[in-house]
């Protein structure tokens, strides 16, 4: 079976549902509230593991009922935690507002992810034997960068979401083999306002580039080939929190399986439609056969 490691954050979510999202200074009411397991390192290794891979998860929670329920919720999906530490305080938290179209607004507040600044013993090991490795930026950068280094020396496949993003030093993009921004990412990263133009140009920094188009689909880019448009598939979306992070998890499943790249992308594609439709995050990840059964359609 495909093993996916995960470095990354695990938060609680505290997902607000409102008609319309608030602008500054305004007061609005909430149709609902939920308190959702997240953090976009947790999320990826719930869609890796949903998916049909043997999942680690590198990270930390809090001391508080919020890490044991993290813990929980990553184990019920099948996602090894020998690695996810606990340190004392709080974990992690994401403040999340979902609008009626489905669109949302985040506030992360770290909490135990803060701590995760370097790679602990084991860690190391655990990269060393995976098909690939998934990175985010909800973490100190230090550890991604540390962990990417590592996955490098070992020949392990590294995939960076860069969210939330930030400038990207050179010793991390060194270390990336693909890149996987949204397209908000793609044009904050380069400056450039056409998602072609922002792909091109990010290619120039790592081998292979895809940036999500939401309910467009996705763009692919590799050195030496034509670009690569990939479509969504149709559907109507409920909540677009963690389809990112299902796409993200469901490619690196597909890319450690060997699937050639267009099927690897419509796979990841079909993963996202699934998520979309179904409100929370982690809550909202598909399984194996029903992205088989999308996929096929």
């Amino acid at each position: 079976m495909t093993h996916i490691a995960v470095l990354g954050s695990t938060n609680m979510d505290l997902v607000t549902y409102v008609d319309k999202a608030p602008e500054r200074g305004e007061t609005v009411t909430g149709r609902e509230f939920r308190t959702v397991p997240g953090g976009k390192g947790a999320n990826q290794a719930i869609a890796a593991a949903r998916a049909g891979a043997t999942v680690s998860m590198i990270g930390a929670v809090g001391t508080d009922a919020y890490g044991a329920r993290l813990r929980d919720t990553l184990e019920h999906s099948g996602v090894d935690t020998d690695f996810l530490r606990t340190v004392q305080g709080p974990s992690g938290t994401a403040h999340i507002v979902v609008d009626a179209e489905g669109g949302n607004a985040i506030v992360v507040v770290p909490g135990a992810n803060g701590t995760v600044d370097h790679l602990s013993p084991g860690d190391e090991g655990v990269i060393a034997t995976a098909d690939a490795l998934l990175l985010q930026l909800e973490i100190p950068l230090p550890a991604v960068v540390a962990g990417a280094r590592a996955a490098r020396r070992h020949g392990v496949r590294t995939v960076l979401t860069p969210s939330p993003v930030q400038p990207l030093p050179p010793e991390l993009l060194h270390a990336v083999d693909l890149l996987v921004p949204n397209e908000y990412e793609a044009v904050t990263l380069t400056g450039r306002t056409d998602p072609r133009e922002a792909a091109a140009a990010l290619l120039e920094l790592v081998p292979e580039v895809v940036v999500t188009l939401g309910a467009t689909g996705c763009l692919y880019l590799t050195r030496g080939a034509e670009p690569l448009v990939v479509p969504a598939p149709r559907v109507t979306a409920v909540d677009s929190t963690g389809a990112g992070d299902t796409f993200a998890g469901a490619l690196a499943v597909a890319l450690a399986e060997e699937k050639p790249v267009r099927e690897a992308l419509t796979w990841a594609a079909a993963a996202a439609a699934i998520s979309v439709q179904r409100e929370g995050a982690s809550a909202s990840m598909p399984y194996r056969p029903e992205i088989e059964a999308r996929y096929g359609t």
